[in-house]
């Protein structure tokens, strides 16, 4: 997987995930409940991707912009 490919893909992927949550689990959604979610439904490969960090921080990154939540960081 690339980087490139992944980017898009976590962040519509956050999207689809945070429209399933119940209105309580929406004021602060959780990034380790969504990672459980992907393994869940087959769609951790997005997150092995090579990354100058780690992929792991770079998709929380993308997790938290698309959800409005860079104040969080």
């Amino acid at each position: 997987m690339k980087k490139s490919e992944a980017e898009p893909a976590i962040r519509s992927l956050a999207t689809i995930w945070f429209d399933t949550l119940p209105a309580g689990k929406r004021e602060h959604p959780s990034w380790y409940a969504f990672k459980d979610w992907l393994s869940a439904n087959n769609y951790s490969h997005y997150l092995n991707f090579r990354s100058r960090i780690s992929a792991d921080y770079d998709a929380e990154m993308w997790f938290d912009d698309e959800l409005g939540q860079n104040w969080r960081r």
